[in-house]
C-alpha cells in the first residue's frame, strides 16, 4: 500500500514541529515522493546488486541483468535457469549471484512467502528476509521503507542517513548509530519520511 496523502501532510507537520532543522530540509526539498517498488521480488535483487557498490555501478549491473533476461523478466523461477557464471556476464559477482540464487531457492521452497509477508510487523519482516542469505537487516530496511511503505523505519547504519545527520546537526565526524537513534527519536512514528529527507538533503549538500 503507497504512502497516503493525509499520513505524508500529518507526518510533515510532525516533523516541522519536532525538528526545526529537519523543518529546513523539508521546506528546501519540497514534497515527499516516493512511489512503492511493486515488485518485491526484483526489489530485493536489486538490493543485492546495490550492495557495497555505487548507485551508478548498480543502476548498469541491472540493467544488463535485465537485457540478459529478455524477453522474460526478474523472477525467481527465470534466474533459478542461470548459474553464476552466466549471471557474471552481466557483472554479477560471484558472491552476488549466489545470494540472488538462494533467494530464489527461499522464494520458490515457501521459506520466505513474499506475497504473504506484508500482513507481518516490521520486526517479523526484518525476521523473514534475512533467512535469505547475503540479505542482512538494512536491505530489509529498504525493502520495509519502499516496498511495504512503513512510515517509522530508521536504517541507522546506513552511511548515507549518518553522514546527512552529521552535517544537518554540527557533529565534527560522523556520528555512530546510537548517537543517530537519538535524534531521530523525535521524527517517530514518522522516521521513514525523515530518513528519505536526509539522503535528499545529502544530494543537495552542495548547494547549501
Amino acid at each position: 500500500m503507497p504512502f497516503r496523502s493525509e499520513q505524508i501532510a500529518a507526518a510533515l507537520r510532525h516533523l516541522r514541529r519536532r525538528d526545526r532543522v529537519l523543518g529546513k530540509v523539508i521546506r528546501s526539498t519540497g514534497d515527499f515522493a516516493v512511489k512503492p517498488k511493486r515488485d518485491r521480488f526484483a526489489m530485493l535483487v536489486q538490493s543485492i546488486i546495490s550492495q557495497q557498490i555505487s548507485t551508478a555501478a548498480a543502476t548498469s549491473i541491472r540493467k544488463r541483468l535485465t537485457r540478459l533476461l529478455a524477453p522474460e523478466k526478474v523472477s525467481a523461477d527465470v534466474l533459478l535457469q542461470y548459474s553464476p557464471e552466466e549471471l557474471r556476464t552481466a557483472g554479477v559477482s560471484p558472491q552476488k549471484a549466489g545470494y540472488m540464487l538462494d533467494l530464489c531457492r527461499c522464494v520458490t521452497d515457501g521459506t520466505v512467502q513474499l506475497n504473504q509477508i506484508g500482513r507481518l510487523s516490521d520486526e517479523q519482516v526484518t525476521a523473514e528476509l534475512t533467512k535469505v542469505r547475503g540479505i542482512g537487516v538494512w536491505t530489509a530496511q529498504m525493502f520495509l521503507m519502499f516496498s511495504l511503505c512503513r512510515p517509522d523505519v530508521f536504517p541507522a547504519g546506513d552511511l548515507g542517513i549518518r553522514n546527512a545527520i552529521g552535517k544537518l546537526y554540527g557533529f565534527q565526524h560522523r556520528p555512530g548509530e546510537a548517537e543517530c537513534i537519538e535524534i531521530a527519536a523525535r521524527w517517530a512514528p514518522y522516521r521513514t519520511i525523515a530518513s528519505w529527507y536526509c539522503w535528499r538533503y545529502l544530494e543537495g549538500d552542495d548547494e547549501w
